[in-house]
């Protein structure tokens, strides 16, 4: 999360270190309208620049990965910079058109022009300021479809699918904004540092933009297979799904996730793997529970022999640390990471001391038995915990269990709020916060 922020931080101060480099935010003289003159430029620059990046991240570029701490997180991130775009756009359009009704309703009185003085524009500038005009009423209405489209994606209760088809036409509403932004930016502003960077990220946000609405993202790490057997938990309410593969597969880690498409209509819905790769069978295995609209209906539209459409890996909760004790904690479906790592771990085994947290509301024998099996194989402790008899989990039953805690990382993947505070708990008892790993399982 901390890398989160500070990236968040760091676009929004070299934004704006590079406008106030070219502008200023204290005009002489300082008046409500010629400040209103440049912080309209200014939340223009920051609104379209936050913008910009996020659709660069939307693009799902592996390269960033590692820097970010996977995909989720730079879905995070997306999410964050998506949400100043909406409050700092709000801001940049009462200031703009605000101004413009107050004036009408006698609130302001607006300064008399000074005669434009005489010049000679070039062929680009006086085209950009024939396009004022348009640029303004495109940009208003854009504004308008960009608010209600991020509204309803940050809205949870608004169903993924329509979320996954609506969502793209904030790519549309992007196009317009980027034109807009181009037409109304100060003309001084290309021929400076601010301009430069704000040229690179529109170009760049163009290019996502259009490889979104052409359903181009991911498409290099495609790759079509097929199910091959659906196991049914229904005291879980969990499917466990096997798809064989076609060649392409570039092979994957254990912690990894993918995003799985069996119905078009529907489109891609990300899932943790649960296997470790094996070339030779081209084999993956998903495990998937019904908490949602789509989740709920897998159980009758999955069929062995489906064809499906598998994009990946994605993520970067690869477990990889020197630390020589591992702390896992894998809360209801959160198990799944840790089902691959441990048929990794059976495969290859290594000489960390690993504690499995698996706490629980549902219980069925045959999928604690499979989970048993395959921690005996790995060496890996497993602790059963069903809140029904055996309570909850938390930091105290952790440390009680494993007196050697401090010696150890956390790697959880659950239900978001329990993992903040299970990892406030820790770093309270001195848990140095980078030796705590949590998966953020939340595309939107």
């Amino acid at each position: 999360m901390k890398r989160i922020k500070l990236s968040l931080l760091a676009v929004l101060i070299l934004l704006t270190a590079l406008w106030l480099a070219a502008d200023t935010l204290l005009p002489e003289p300082l008046t409500y309208f010629s400040f209103r003159s440049v912080f309209v430029q200014y939340s223009g620059v920051i609104a379209i620049g936050v913008m910009s990046v996020a659709m660069l991240l939307a693009l799902r570029p592996k390269w960033l990965e590692p820097h970010l701490g996977g995909l989720d997180k730079m879905y995070r991130l997306h999410k964050w910079l998506g949400m100043t775009a909406l409050v700092v756009s709000v801001l940049h359009w009462w200031w703009a058109k605000g101004t413009k009704w107050m004036v009408g309703w006698g609130w302001l009185v607006r300064p008399a022009r000074k005669p434009a003085p005489a010049e000679t524009l070039g062929a680009l500038e006086g085209w950009l300021r024939s396009q004022r005009g348009l640029a303004e009423s495109v940009g208003e209405w854009a504004f308008y479809a960009a608010v209600v489209l991020i509204v309803l994606a940050l809205v949870k209760r608004f169903p993924y699918h329509l979320f996954a088809k609506t969502h793209k036409y904030l790519a549309l509403a992007y196009l317009a904004l980027a034109y807009h932004s181009a037409v109304l930016a100060k003309s001084g502003y290309w021929a400076q540092p601010v301009g430069w960077v704000l040229a690179a990220l529109l170009l760049g946000g163009c290019v996502a933009a259009v490889l979104s609405l052409a359903g181009k993202i991911g498409a290099a790490r495609k790759v079509q297979g097929t199910i091959a057997s659906i196991t049914d938990y229904p005291a879980l309410n969990v499917l466990e799904t096997a798809v064989v593969l076609n060649e392409g597969w570039r092979g994957h880690a254990a912690g990894q996730f993918a995003f799985v498409t069996s119905d078009q209509r529907e489109g891609a819905h990300p899932y943790s793997i649960a296997s470790a790769w094996n070339p030779a069978d081209r084999r993956l295995v998903f495990i998937t529970k019904a908490l949602g609209d789509h989740t709920r209906r897998l159980r009758d539209r999955l069929k062995v022999g489906l064809p499906v459409t598998v994009e990946g890996p994605y993520g970067c909760f690869n477990f990889e640390d020197s630390q020589p004790r591992q702390i896992w904690v894998g809360a209801g479906i959160g198990i799944t990471p840790f089902i691959a790592r441990l048929k990794q771990r059976a495969a290859t085994p290594d000489a960390t001391l690993i504690d499995l947290f698996h706490p629980t509301a549902d219980f069925d024998q045959s999928a604690i038995d499979h989970l048993t099996k395959d921690s005996a194989a790995a060496g890996v402790r497993l602790h059963l915990l069903v809140s029904s008899k055996d309570g909850r989990l938390n930091g105290e039953r952790i440390r009680a269990a494993v007196p050697e805690w401090q010696s150890a990382s956390i790697w959880f993947c659950g239900p978001s709020g329990f993992g903040q505070s299970l990892r406030a708990d820790f770093l309270a008892h001195g848990l140095p916060p980078e030796r705590f790993h949590q998966e953020l399982f939340e595309m939107r």
